[in-house]
């Protein structure tokens, strides 16, 4: 899309909360940009600053919802209700309502494709695997992951695992010099380092 219209488009939609499919199909927001329209349009109970979240994450009840500050949400699920409800009451005649908050402290992490059900709080500098399914609350500074989600390790001790594991990798002098996570001056050599390093000769195993 042309970059004058995507920007008109943009403003367009964070000015008036409609449009957010379009948006998000033809104007592919980062996920700066799409946290911080969720962020104003999404009716969450609160949002924090510097919001990441990817534009397939789902929220089930946003308004059972509260997030930190500098939270990063990839294409996961957070669930607030329980449907099961419905079921009780047409067969059992029984008025129940089955709800719970989800409450995402600062500084954290949500994988792909994870779970979070209802009556969760994800301690701060927490970081929740891919595919995971939290059914219980994440103390602060851990990794959980698997399903049930359980205790991987603690942030820092997979700060420093990763750290141990850059330190092999021959484009590390680019990761430390790039301008934030994604640089597109540098994208492309960063990938081709990475390809023959991984792909190359010598390393078909």
């Amino acid at each position: 899309m042309n970059g004058w219209i995507r920007k008109a488009v943009a403003h367009y939609v964070n000015a008036t909360g409609r449009g957010s499919s379009f948006y998000r199909k033809y104007c592919d927001p980062s996920g700066l940009e799409w946290g911080a329209y969720l962020t104003r349009w999404g009716n969450f109970h609160s949002v924090g600053s510097n919001f990441y979240v990817n534009t397939g994450c789902k929220f089930t009840d946003p308004s059972l919802v509260r997030i930190g500050n500098s939270v990063g949400l990839s294409d996961c699920t957070l669930i607030g209700h329980d449907g099961v409800v419905l079921l009780i009451e047409h067969r059992f005649g029984k008025h129940l309502d089955s709800v719970g908050y989800i409450d995402i402290k600062d500084n954290c992490f949500i994988g792909h494709g994870a779970i979070v059900m209802p009556r969760v709080t994800i301690g701060p500098e927490s970081i929740v695997a891919a595919g995971s399914v939290v059914t219980k609350d994440v103390p602060p500074g851990t990794v959980f992951g698997g399903n049930p989600a359980q205790f991987i390790c603690t942030t820092e001790a997979l700060i420093a695992r990763v750290e141990a594991r850059c330190e092999a990798y021959p484009w590390i002098d680019l990761i430390k010099q790039r301008n934030g996570a994604y640089d597109p001056e540098v994208e492309p050599l960063l990938m081709a380092q990475r390809r023959q390093y991984f792909f190359g000769e010598g390393n078909n195993g």
